[in-house]
């Protein structure tokens, strides 16, 4: 079912309910339609990584890889998890042999997860795939529109950061 013929069904009326602009029904549609896509491909890229590796555990490789070693609190709260389920993510991550924890030169106390070789080499060939399937996807768009809509989406997680 497409994002137009989603739109209509629920207790919408000609697309609106009552004191909602139409607007912002549209975009929870298209928002929502692009969550549950975006849930599904993060479970398939997170098998192609491997097959043992839980969807939700994809997130901390992608945030590893962007910025680096980092301590366990600090990826619980990127992620949005608590002590217990980060610890738990990442001893399975550990298992699998794509991240490895160092001490903290900053503080002995602590440690810094960063991805293995072979983490960061088994990511990244996943992350092409999905990239490539993007430029794959957009082909038909101008870059300027890809370009806007990447700004947009910058400044729709800037706005859920606040």
């Amino acid at each position: 079912m497409g994002a137009a013929e989603e739109g209509v069904k629920g207790g919408a009326h000609d697309g609106v309910e009552q004191g909602v602009d139409s607007e912002f029904l549209s975009l929870e549609r298209e928002l929502s339609l692009l969550m549950r896509r975006a849930r599904a491909s993060s479970g398939e890229m997170a098998r192609q990584v491997h097959p043992d590796l839980e969807p939700a555990a994809y997130g901390l490789l992608v945030c590893l890889d962007d910025s680096g070693p980092q301590r366990a609190t600090d990826l619980a709260a990127y992620i949005g998890v608590g002590k217990a389920t980060m610890s738990r993510q990442l001893r399975a991550l550990e298992e699998l042999g794509l991240v490895a924890r160092e001490p903290d030169p900053a503080d002995g106390r602590a440690w810094l997860i960063q991805l293995t070789p072979d983490g960061r080499t088994r990511y990244r060939t996943v992350r092409e795939g999905r990239r490539a399937q993007y430029v794959r996807r957009l082909a038909g768009w101008d870059r300027a529109e890809v370009a806007e809509l990447a700004r947009l989406l910058g400044q729709l997680n800037a706005s859920a950061d606040t």
